[in-house]
């Protein structure tokens, strides 16, 4: 045989060299979305990749409160959020009832292959004029959970903790506007797209009623934000892992309270109780509400120009930076181990929005090993 390449295999290997994927059939294989941004040259191509949201401007893609079903982002990485590293995609009416985000916010994450013309649209890197979707099932799976904790393995009680500091502080800091639009996606109803779940009154109610009148939703420090002192400032007062959807008078009578047992029933909140020093929310979310402070216990180590918060065995805290009781948070965390609502909501934050994880959702024996 010939030592020089045929033809036709060095014209596969250009091509493919170029980005160009080619079956033995000749058909064009799915590229990546960097390089259907690179080539936009109004040929037609197959490109896969995971929704992130829709385009509405050049340089504007909202993640949430999806106007209406005509176009979608695409980036190689479902935790991607430079609008320059996305692919907008123009949907025809006839894909729109399937693949539009305003029918469909859960393809939100969600890895789909779309095939069309890739030419600007919005005056941005486009695919336009799409005649074939796929896909809508796969989610972008990111680095291994083992691997994220890899600097913590084998590590037990201070080091464990001082360990997983370094880990979770490695996030995307939200400000507290954005905190709206982000527990509209990590705390919705999985049975009804357009309702989040409030965390301890567990009532569904639509996402658009958030504000500050009664009967409507608010954003729940949970970790009380006197505290610390740290109010509304971007860090702990917008950290979304503690945040959750809740009643304005439900949050109202929780108010700055140390968690512990007992009290009297909360109004609009059945199954929570609360008196003087102390607030109880409903057995269901009891473990996440302990995983949350968990998890600000060892996030905010007073390295960032925060306080240093920690837990005692008080509910007399006041505006120190402490919460209690840990002895009762711990009970709860083991009667009520994560369930699938506080691991997705993980996942979603750590994809969508801050990039770091709660490792007591992930690892809930490490409560006992800092805390014994």
């Amino acid at each position: 045989m010939s030592r020089l390449l045929r033809p036709a295999l060095l014209v596969t290997a250009v091509l493919a060299l170029l980005g160009f994927g080619i079956t033995p059939a000749g058909a064009a294989t799915s590229i990546t979305v960097a390089t259907a941004i690179g080539r936009q040259d109004g040929s037609t191509a197959s490109v896969t990749g995971y929704v992130v949201g829709q385009p509405t401007a050049t340089s504007t893609v909202v993640r949430s409160n999806f106007p209406n079903d005509y176009a979608l982002a695409l980036a190689d990485s479902a935790s991607q959020t430079s609008t320059s590293s996305m692919l907008y995609v123009q949907i025809p009416a006839a894909f729109r009832a399937s693949y539009g985000l305003q029918s469909n916010p859960s393809l939100l994450g969600k890895q789909i292959t779309v095939t069309g013309t890739l030419a600007a649209y919005f005056s941005h890197p486009g695919l336009k004029n799409a005649t074939a979707f796929t896909g809508g099932g796969g989610t972008d799976p990111g680095p291994d959970p083992g691997d994220y904790y890899a600097g913590a393995e084998g590590k037990t009680g201070a080091a464990l903790k001082s360990a997983l500091h370094t880990i979770i502080s490695s996030q995307t800091k939200l400000t507290y506007d954005q905190v709206w639009d982000a527990l509209k996606v990590t705390d919705q109803d999985p049975n009804n797209s357009s309702n989040v779940i409030e965390i301890y009154s567990g009532r569904s109610i639509s996402k658009t009623l958030n504000g500050g009148d009664a009967d409507d939703w608010n954003r729940e420090h949970v970790w009380a934000k006197s505290h610390g002192d740290f109010g509304t400032a971007t860090g702990p007062g917008t950290d979304v892992h503690h945040l959750r959807p809740e009643d304005v008078t439900v949050n109202s009578a929780r108010g700055n309270l140390d968690f512990d047992n007992g009290g009297t029933s909360v109004a609009q909140c059945s199954g929570c109780t609360a008196d003087s020093d102390s607030f109880a929310p409903r057995a269901a979310v009891r473990g996440d509400v302990a995983r949350m402070i968990f998890y600000m216990a060892v996030r905010y180590e007073g390295d960032d120009g925060f306080a240093n918060l920690e837990l005692n065995d008080s509910v007399s805290n006041g505006t120190a930076p402490y919460i209690g009781k840990v002895s009762v948070l711990k009970a709860w965390a083991a009667a009520d181990p994560p369930d699938a609502f506080e691991k997705n909501r993980n996942e979603v934050i750590y994809s969508q929005f801050q990039h770091n994880r709660n490792p007591f959702i992930d690892h809930p024996e490490w409560v006992a090993s800092i805390w014994p």
